[in-house]
């Protein structure tokens, strides 16, 4: 589930969705309002169930060889995603769905995700995403299911891969051992 040409991805667990309008999100850390999308690249982010808490890890150019075999492991192409053993069963269950937006009225937001900052339809209804197992499967990211995400993300931070963290909030507490 990718955009076209043209186009950016909202994903929602609400298939009813007409217009979208800008809001300033709970989580957010800057005061404006937006309406918030994605291109291409960051889609897979979204290939959860909206509150799952996931840490993702992928190859970039300046990646070491080191850390592509300590984090994302053999066998495992350029990209992982993790998630918490408590969020397999909603994975599989989960009606996730995507909006098709125009993206000539959204400009970058970081290196993530991309904004509006006026209401925006979408290009038609909603569509549903489908299985996120398969998803990944096709899209050649391997998926790893943990006990808890704090070890693997304490792992990802400080090295040479590029990464990033969804909903970490909602993740179980750090172990303490």
């Amino acid at each position: 589930m990718r955009p076209e040409p043209g186009e950016v991805l909202h994903f929602s667990e609400d298939p009813a969705i007409t217009r979208f309008v800008p809001h300033r999100a709970a989580t957010a850390r800057q005061p404006e309002e937006y309406v918030w999308a994605v291109g291409f690249d960051r889609c897979p982010d979204y290939w959860f169930p909206r509150q799952c808490p996931r840490a993702m890890a992928w190859v970039v150019p300046s990646s070491s060889d080191e850390d592509r075999e300590r984090i994302i492991g053999p066998g495992c192409g350029k990209r992982v995603h993790a998630v918490e053993y408590g969020w397999l069963e909603r994975m599989r269950t989960v009606s996730l769905y995507a909006y098709r937006l125009p993206a000539d009225v959204f400009r970058p937001f970081g290196d993530a995700a991309v904004v509006a900052v006026e209401p925006v339809t979408p290009l038609g209804p909603a569509e549903p995403v489908g299985d996120l197992f398969e998803l990944h499967e096709e899209a050649g990211i391997a998926l790893r299911v943990l006990p808890n995400l704090w070890p693997f993300w304490d792992a990802v931070v400080p090295s040479t891969l590029g990464w990033s963290g969804i909903r970490l909030g909602n993740a179980l507490p750090r172990s303490v051992e």
